[in-house]
């Protein structure tokens, strides 16, 4: 028998294997992150349109990545984690050239915004479909007992690579103008698909292929609780800056910043805790801790005690994600692992698409310090429901 590695070793490997398949969502991510701070100060300020179409702008490319879900997840499940991230990248660069054509085309600034709302949709279903291919393929690569670890280096990859993307945007934007937004997407897309061309695929799975909506319905429960706990973050990053300006204190995006460290830092350190000690406990323990945080927040005397509330809510909330993700994927078939993942995915989309008007409804009618009391609120109901759904595996 051939002797095994080192722990230490072993563990480094299977890093360094998840890495080389997260390259491609860190890709991907930048070429979300470079438009996202300047696109809607160019539809307002360069093509005259209102803040609410250049909010509808941005809006497109979510909801598209929300509508292509379920196909992502059985393109993966049939043809495999590779072609669905190559598709994803060619997605990236038609959106480049479109993002490219628009700004030709400013001078009717109809056209323009159509073609630039076509090239969000194209980023949107790219999203889609390299965030669960990257995943899928990670599992497929290192194992399932390291979905955790592949869920939450996704995760890492994804975060890090809008906050460098987004910055870097602007910078671009600044000095080479807005044309160059576009040829950066194309030549980024392009670099990842000549370095995927060799890197060996993974067989797909042969199996039965459960039915999207049969996979939703397995999924829900643990879906549901992320939603739940994500609300917290939508609300966090949408109305943080509102937030600071209504308790007159300035500051707010050192706020985001300690949310995103610690967000980031707790997925380094304790993403192993999920292999440990079970994804129920762990996400039980985080849900707690970011409640502690909303709640911080809600009751905030000073910026001081809002940027601890916002570290305790990034810390809670890093492996919420990664940890209810390895219990879900439990509940389906390997041969459906792509659909589970696209399913669940579906449901932080949803959590970002009704915290801002649900948070902002209640902005309006109670206050701002209200809407963190009310995520704290849902973020509990998660923990009840991961309570409940880890008592009922324990049966």
């Amino acid at each position: 028998m051939p002797a095994q590695q080192p722990p230490c070793e072993s563990s480094l490997s299977v890093t360094l294997q998840i890495l080389s398949i997260v390259f491609y969502t860190f890709i991907a991510f930048i070429c979300i992150g470079l438009p996202i701070a300047v696109l809607p100060g160019y539809v307002h300020d360069q093509l005259g349109f209102s803040a609410v179409i250049a909010g509808l702008t941005i809006a497109s490319q979510y909801l598209a990545t929300l509508l292509s879900r379920p196909s992502a997840g059985r393109l993966v499940d049939s043809l495999g984690t590779k072609p669905a991230i190559v598709y994803g990248l060619i997605g990236i660069a038609i959106s480049g050239v479109l993002t490219s054509l628009a700004v030709a085309v400013q001078d009717w600034p109809l056209l323009s915004l159509c073609i630039l709302i076509a090239g969000r949709i194209f980023l949107g279903i790219a999203q889609g479909l390299i965030g669960v291919g990257t995943i899928s393929w990670g599992i497929a690569q290192v194992g399932s007992q390291h979905t955790a670890r592949a869920i939450g280096w996704n995760g890492i990859a994804s975060y890090g690579a809008i906050a460098i993307g987004a910055p870097l945007g602007v910078v671009m934007i600044d000095q080479l103008g807005f044309f160059s937004l576009g040829v950066t997407l194309l030549l980024l897309a392009l670099f990842a698909l000549l370095l995927i061309r060799k890197k060996p695929s993974i067989p797909v799975i042969s199996g039965v292929r459960l039915p999207f909506w049969s996979v939703f319905g397995l999924i829900a429960p643990f879906g549901i609780s992320l939603t739940l706990a994500s609300i917290g973050y939508g609300t966090l990053t949408t109305f943080i800056t509102l937030f600071y300006i209504d308790r007159g204190w300035v500051g707010a995006a050192y706020c985001l910043s300690v949310f995103g460290v610690c967000f980031i830092l707790a997925r380094l350190i304790f993403t192993n805790s999920i292999s440990r000690f079970g994804g129920y406990s762990v996400a039980i323990v985080c849900m707690t801790i970011e409640t502690v945080g909303l709640t911080l927040l809600w009751l905030a005397p000073s910026v001081t005690y809002a940027l601890v509330g916002a570290g305790l809510t990034g810390f809670g909330l890093s492996l919420v994600y990664p940890a209810l993700g390895v219990e879900a994927v439990k509940q389906v078939p390997v041969s459906s692992r792509g659909a589970g993942l696209s399913a669940y995915a579906v449901f932080f989309d949803l959590a970002l698409a009704i915290a801002g008007p649900i948070m902002g409804a209640i902005a309006l009618n109670m206050g701002y310090p209200w809407i963190f009391f009310s995520a704290a609120v849902m973020c509990c109901l998660g923990l009840l429901l991961s309570v409940t759904l880890a008592r009922r595996a324990s049966r």
